[in-house]
């Protein structure tokens, strides 16, 4: 059986390494010339337990970055409120890792055999979908036949607009856009270093972390009812985050070109059906749950474990994928409506709301407080992974793909 994945982040990485491992052949096409460079990530919850039912647990143990705090900070430098991520970890059972996504891609990459072929600068120019198979003509010129497609290639993903149409029919805005990029400024690492530090501020919020390589990550949100994004990011992060203290301004004086920063709405989607055919989607593409509840990463991974295991327990592609969506969509309703929850406390837009949020973290040390933080963070604790592999492959299953 052959599979030919669009989109090599961590959603198409993960699939092509459990599929390939399962022993599909695999095909993984990205339209970008090389991997992706910017983002800090928590990975805990179904995404932890994948990552160590797929072996790769170990590797990003020694990539993790030991994260103190997250601090709320105000125009001075002066800590408002913190959450200790020993506090947080103890919510999820202490099963937390903090990535940088470049690492989390590497450490994925690192874990595929020579049999997956892996294609940049490439991607998809049009495909036929059949019921028995799909046939693709790609950028490069060549063609690919498979029997299934999966397209994991992000929240504004092609294979889904292909298949279902404008993403306008399918995307929800929620009314905040997000940047994040890497700079190199010393005092502003030596300032943040192994903290998270957001400016404790209304409407729009920056936040930085010290890199091992002396450099500094950068993550800005800010609310705006337009979803339509600017023509110049660069430009528009400096004006939009002109004002706020602290170390904001050297962030913004190193801000690196629009080519080197990313840029996109925040936004989740919402499809009734993820597959058709012998066409499927995963991570974002089709599960967007946003950043705002800081699970994207864990849910890409452990979508994809979960598909992968689909397509190897089931009789058929088409069973396989009716079990995909069973098991995996209300894992994924959950979480977008724990992240819709909580958007305004994100990024609060009232006084009294940025109160309480200092508030909320400056008890989060009481008893109880941190496992009510962490779910309302992390949504209803899920065990599909845990239990698909603690199962093993099912008997009796003489047909079992592939």
């Amino acid at each position: 059986m052959k599979a030919v994945i669009c989109g090599a982040g961590i959603a198409g990485l993960a699939l092509a390494q459990r599929l390939d491992t399962l022993g599909w052949e695999v095909v993984v096409l990205e339209k970008a010339p090389g991997p992706r460079t910017q983002g800090l990530i928590d990975l805990f919850g179904p995404g932890y337990d994948a990552a160590e039912a797929m072996g790769i647990l170990p590797r990003l143990q020694q990539l993790a970055y030991p994260v103190k705090e997250a601090a709320s900070v105000d125009h001075n430098g002066h800590t408002r409120a913190r959450l200790t991520y020993a506090q947080f970890g103890k919510a999820v059972l202490g099963r937390l890792l903090s990535l940088m996504r470049p690492d989390l891609e590497q450490a994925l990459r690192e874990s595929l055999s020579e049999r997956v072929d892996l294609r940049f600068a490439t991607s998809i120019r049009h495909f036929d979908n059949h019921a028995t198979g799909v046939c693709l003509a790609l950028t490069d010129g060549s063609t690919l036949t498979a029997d299934l497609l999966v397209g994991a290639d992000g929240i504004h993903s092609t294979v889904c607009s292909m298949v279902h149409g404008d993403e306008a029919r399918y995307l929800r805005y929620l009314g905040f856009h997000t940047a994040a990029f890497v700079f190199d400024a010393p005092d502003v690492h030596a300032q943040v270093r192994d903290r998270f530090c957001l400016t404790d501020t209304l409407g729009r919020q920056m936040g930085f972390y010290g890199l091992r390589d002396g450099k500094v990550a950068a993550f800005a949100v800010h609310r705006t009812p337009d979803p339509a994004l600017p023509a110049d990011v660069r430009s528009a992060l400096l004006r939009q985050y002109a004002g706020l203290g602290w170390v904001v301004p050297r962030a913004l004086e190193q801000c690196p070109p629009a080519d080197r920063v990313y840029y996109d709405q925040v936004a989740q989607i919402d499809l009734p059906r993820w597959s058709r055919d012998r066409v499927t989607l995963v991570g974002d593409a089709c599960q967007a749950v946003s950043l705002l509840a800081g699970q994207g990463a864990s849910l890409s991974i452990a979508g994809a474990y979960v598909l992968a295991e689909q397509l190897h327990r089931s009789d058929t592609v088409e069973a396989a994928l009716d079990h995909y969506e069973r098991i995996w969509r209300p894992v994924v309703a959950d979480k977008q409506r724990t992240a819709r929850k909580a958007a305004r406390w994100f990024v609060p837009d009232a006084a009294w709301q940025l109160h309480l949020r200092r508030g909320i973290l400056k008890a989060a040390g009481l008893p109880g407080v941190n496992r009510y933080i962490g779910v309302a963070l992390a949504g209803k604790p899920t065990a599909v992974v845990t239990e698909l592999n603690a199962a093993g492959p099912q008997p009796g299953s003489p047909n079992r793909l592939p």
